[in-house]
C-alpha cells in the first residue's frame, strides 16, 4: 500500500474516527466543518483508498477471560523464504496469536498472544507454538502491565 494524499479535512476525519469509530456522519461533518454529504463521500473515498482498513469494536480482554498478555520471540531453524512462508501460514491458524511480526534482531518473529492465564499459555506453548514449522527456540515475556496499547496514529 502506498501513501495517499491527505488534506487537512481528511486528516481531521481520520483522527476523529480513530478516537471513536462509532461517530455518526452528522457528528463527523460538524467536527470537520463540512456538510454531511461531503463527509460521507470523503469517508467512502478514504475507505476505498485503503486509508481506513475497517471498523470494529475494541473488546476489553479481561471481560472475555483473556486477561493475560504474552509476547513471544521466535527463532526459526532456517532463514529461507520457504521456512518463513511455512511458519507464517501455520501461525495464521493459531487463534490466540493476535499479532505476528517478522523482525530484525535476536528473533525472527515476535508474537503477541492473549490467553486466560499462565496455565493456558503453558498448554498453548507445548501443544501449538513449539510445533509450528521450523521453530528452533522461543523466548517468552509475560506482560506485567499494559502501559500503552493500540494508540491512534499521529499524522
Amino acid at each position: 500500500m502506498t501513501a495517499i494524499d491527505l488534506d487537512r479535512i481528511d486528516r481531521k476525519l481520520l483522527r476523529l474516527l480513530q478516537s471513536d469509530g462509532r461517530r455518526s456522519n452528522q457528528d463527523l461533518a460538524d467536527q470537520a466543518s463540512i456538510s454531511p454529504a461531503t463527509c460521507h463521500r470523503r469517508v467512502q473515498r478514504l475507505v476505498e483508498a485503503g486509508a481506513i482498513a475497517g471498523f470494529r469494536a475494541s473488546v476489553q480482554p479481561a471481560a472475555v477471560a483473556l486477561g493475560t498478555l504474552v509476547m513471544v520471540g521466535v527463532v526459526l531453524d532456517r532463514s529461507t523464504p520457504d521456512s518463513f512462508a511455512a511458519f507464517e501460514g501455520a501461525v495464521l491458524q493459531v487463534k490466540e496469536v493476535l499479532d505476528c511480526h517478522l523482525v530484525a534482531g535476536d528473533f525472527d518473529y515476535l508474537l503477541k498472544i492473549r490467553v486466560r492465564d499462565i496455565a493456558d499459555f503453558n498448554a498453548l506453548h507445548g501443544a501449538r507454538l513449539l510445533t509450528l514449522p521450523g521453530v528452533r527456540q522461543t523466548r517468552t515475556f509475560f506482560v506485567m502491565k499494559e502501559v500503552k496499547e493500540n494508540a491512534p496514529l499521529d499524522f
